[in-house]
C-alpha cells in the first residue's frame, strides 16, 4: 500500500463518490468518504419521483455489481436509491455521512485541511471533489425575473405533476429532462416547453438495438472531451418516439425562447404576452464546489482541471464533472473510469512518484448541460 499518513478525502458520497472510493483503494491509498447526506446515495432521492435511467440497466451499473433484474429495463429512481445502498455496503472505505465540507485549505508543509460546518477539521493527503452540481441548479437571470408573481423553480425542486393540474406551465429547456418532465405535465396542465432552438432527438433503438449498445460498441463512450464540443453543442433527447410526436401533434406546445418576465407571465419572442401560473427551469447546473474557493482552484466557480486533475494544485482531483474525460464522464456508466484515471496519478504523487506531465492547456470544466441529471 502506498505510504500515506494522512487519508484522502473525498467529498461526496454518490455515484462519483463510491467510485473514487473504490478506484482508491485499487491504486493502495486509503479513502475517507464525507457525505452531507443521511446515507450515501447521492442526490438521487431528490429527483423528480418519474425519472428513470436513459441507459438499460446492462449499461449503467458500478463495476463488479450489475443492477438486479431484466438488464434491459429502464432502472426507476428509486431503484438507483436501493442499489447505491447496496454498492456503498461493498466499498471497503470509511464513510462518514451527515458530515458537509465548509472549506479546504492547503496545508503549509503538504496536503489539505478539510473545514466542515460541525467545526470539524480533518487533516487529508489528497482531496477528490465527487460533490457533483445537484447542490448548484443554474437559474438565467432572465429581464422581470424578480417581478414574476407566479411560482419560478429549477427542475431540481420539480416531484411529481399532482401539484400543477390546471394550471399554466411552462418548462425551459431543451434537453432530456426539460422534455421528459414537460412531456408528463402535458396530461394535467396547460404546457408550453420554450426552447431557444427546436429539439433535436436522438433515436432509444436503433437497428433493433439501444443507443447504449452502439455508443460501447463504437467506443463512442470514450471518446475523449476535445472530439466532443460538436455533440455538445447540438446535444439531443433520447426518444422511443413518444416526446417527438406529442410535439409534433401539438400536445406538447414548443416555442420560443420567451425574452422576459412580466408579473403576471411572460413576453415572447414575438412580443406577445401570456399569463403564466408556474415557470420550470431545467437548465442545468454547475459543479458544487465552493468549499475549494480557498484554495484558489476555482475560476469563477468552476474547477481549474484537465481530466479530473487540478492545475492548480497536485493532490487535487475531480470524479463527477460533466464531460470530465468524455461523454459518460458524469454518469453511473461512465464515472468510474474517470475514477482510476485520477487515482493512479494520485497514488502516484502521493508515494512521492513523479507525477506524470501536466498538459500545457489548461480549459475549465464544460457548463451543466440542460438535461440536468446525471444517469
Amino acid at each position: 500500500m502506498t505510504a500515506q499518513a494522512d487519508p484522502l478525502v473525498i467529498v461526496g458520497g454518490g455515484q462519483s463518490g463510491l467510485a473514487a472510493a473504490r478506484a482508491a483503494l485499487a491504486a493502495g491509498l486509503r479513502p475517507v468518504v464525507l457525505h452531507a447526506g443521511t446515507e450515501p446515495v447521492g442526490s438521487w432521492p431528490d429527483y423528480y419521483d418519474s425519472l428513470t435511467l436513459f441507459s438499460p440497466a446492462r449499461y449503467s451499473a458500478l463495476p463488479g455489481m450489475p443492477f438486479a433484474g431484466d438488464p434491459d429495463h429502464h432502472p426507476h429512481r428509486d431503484e438507483v436509491v436501493a442499489y447505491l445502498h447496496r454498492y456503498a455496503a461493498t466499498v471497503d472505505a470509511e464513510i462518514r455521512t451527515g458530515v458537509r465540507v465548509a472549506a479546504v485549505h492547503p496545508r503549509a508543509d503538504s496536503g489539505f485541511l478539510i473545514h466542515t460546518e460541525a467545526g470539524d477539521q480533518i487533516a487529508a493527503a489528497g482531496v477528490v471533489a465527487a460533490s457533483g452540481s445537484f447542490g448548484n441548479p443554474y437559474l438565467p437571470d432572465l429581464p422581470g425575473r424578480g417581478d414574476f408573481t407566479g411560482d419560478l423553480l429549477h427542475v431540481a425542486d420539480y416531484h411529481r405533476p399532482g401539484p400543477y393540474s390546471g394550471k399554466r406551465v411552462v418548462v425551459v429547456g431543451a434537453g432530456n429532462s426539460a422534455v421528459q418532465v414537460a412531456h408528463e405535465l402535458a396530461a394535467h396542465a396547460h404546457v408550453t416547453l420554450a426552447t431557444r432552438e427546436p429539439v433535436r432527438f436522438l433515436p432509444q433503438r436503433i437497428g433493433g438495438r439501444d443507443l447504449h449498445h452502439w455508443l460501447r460498441a463504437t467506443g463512442a463512450d470514450r471518446l475523449p472531451r476535445r472530439i466532443l464540443t460538436h455533440l455538445i453543442r447540438h446535444a439531443a433527447v433520447l426518444d422511443a418516439g413518444a416526446y417527438r410526436q406529442a410535439i409534433a401533434s401539438g400536445r406538447l406546445a414548443r416555442r420560443d425562447m420567451f425574452s422576459a418576465f412580466t408579473p403576471e407571465g411572460v413576453v415572447w419572442s414575438d412580443g406577445t404576452t401570456e399569463a403564466v401560473d408556474t415557470v420550470i427551469f431545467a437548465t442545468g447546473y454547475r459543479p458544487d464546489s465552493s468549499y475549494l474557493e480557498p484554495l484558489g482552484a476555482l475560476a469563477h466557480g468552476t474547477p481549474r482541471q484537465v481530466d479530473g486533475l487540478s492545475t492548480t494544485h497536485q493532490g487535487l482531483a475531480y470524479v463527477g464533472l460533466e464531460f470530465q474525460r468524455s461523454f459518460a464522464s458524469n454518469t453511473l456508466r461512465g464515472v468510474s473510469r474517470d475514477a482510476t484515471h485520477v487515482m493512479r496519478a494520485l497514488a502516484a504523487h502521493l508515494s512521492g512518484r513523479r507525477r506524470p506531465p501536466r498538459p500545457a492547456r489548461v480549459p475549465t470544466s464544460t457548463r451543466g448541460r440542460t438535461a440536468g441529471t446525471p444517469r
